[in-house]
């Protein structure tokens, strides 16, 4: 039988790369990969359906899930993990010190439905006591103007979300002060370019993310891997062959990281590093898969429906292709 001829599209993430150049496989397919950013990445698939293999925003997915309008089924393969207390930008002139002084404030977010907004409201609210109505929302391009939400929000009546001025960014009204913070996976431009005025409301945020973690144990979902419904369907075997190459790459990937003969990561203390977040967080501390991940997991669709983004509360068994819900023992 041929091999089945595939397109991939994701980021080129040091976890991705051995699949990419080669060394390692997917049990019978022949991969095509594109290289491209999660925006366009995300834009295309979504919207188009280009891609047989995808990275796929997984708050959007759950979004869609929850609809019963998603063009793509998820394996649990995390491609992009990252804590959000670095994402919250604030006016170091309103008198915002901790999370708690979010109530009342007026915060830009580029969309109400991404990933880093909703775990960054999920920390804000369970952590700091703020809910979600608390705040007053401005929705946004954070530095062009115009950006909208992919789906139809389910928010309640009244709920304080509103659109920014037509041809301002974010960016543009946190400097000039009519917003007091900006809840952003990217920096914005009036940040990088040191506006006095503005300042991350975590600039320790690595301490504050590793008191998060020991606190809750959850280690944030950005991107998973999704395979087109039609795809899936016709090929019931592929999920399962994507996550086993997926695992393979991942551990040639960990295994440069704790490279010390000669380092192959351009960081000088990387194997500190390394060793300080596996004391922390585990040997595995990026894993793949149902059950090391469940806690997040719940977390995050309690936070998708609690927000007003999925319609239901989803169950972490329904949120993936069912042959990659566990794995086989030996």
């Amino acid at each position: 039988m041929s091999a089945l001829e595939i397109t991939i599209a994701s980021w080129d993430y040091d976890r991705v790369r051995p699949l990419m150049d080669g060394r390692v496989g997917v049990e019978g397919c022949r991969p095509n990969f594109l290289v491209l950013s999660p925006e366009e990445c995300f834009h295309r698939a979504y919207l188009h359906r280009e891609f047989d293999v995808s990275e796929i925003g997984f708050s959007p997915h759950l979004i869609a899930l929850s609809r019963g309008t998603n063009a793509y089924q998820a394996i649990p393969i995390f491609l992009s993990r990252m804590f959000r207390h670095s994402a919250i930008y604030i006016r170091n002139d309103r008198g915002i010190r901790s999370p708690a002084d979010l109530k009342g404030r007026r915060i830009g977010v580029p969309e109400y439905q991404m990933s880093a907004a909703l775990w960054a409201r999920g920390m804000i609210h369970d952590q700091h006591g703020v809910g979600y109505a608390e705040m007053q929302w401005v929705q946004g391009g954070l530095e062009e103007p115009g950006r909208k939400d992919k789906f139809e929000l389910n928010l309640p009546p009244g709920f304080p979300l509103e659109a920014a001025p037509p041809g301002r960014s974010l960016s543009e009204m946190l400097a000039a002060g009519d917003l007091d913070a900006v809840i952003s996976a990217r920096a914005p431009t009036c940040y990088l370019e040191s506006h006095p005025r503005v300042v991350r409301l975590f600039e320790d945020f690595r301490k504050a993310e590793q008191d998060y973690f020991r606190k809750t144990r959850i280690f944030p979902i950005m991107h998973a891997l999704g395979i087109r419904n039609d795809v899936a369907e016709k090929y019931p075997w592929l999920a399962a062959s994507l996550y086993k190459a997926f695992v393979a790459a991942k551990r040639i990937a960990d295994q440069d990281l704790r490279e010390v003969v000669a380092l192959k990561i351009g960081l000088p203390w990387v194997a500190q590093e390394v060793a300080e977040t596996r004391a922390l967080m585990g040997d595995d501390y990026w894993p793949y898969g149902v059950e090391p991940n469940r806690v997040t997991l719940e977390a995050l669709a309690r936070y998708s429906y609690e927000q007003g983004l999925a319609v239901r509360r989803l169950t972490v068994e329904e949120m993936f292709v069912p042959s990659t819900l566990s794995e086989p023992k030996t």
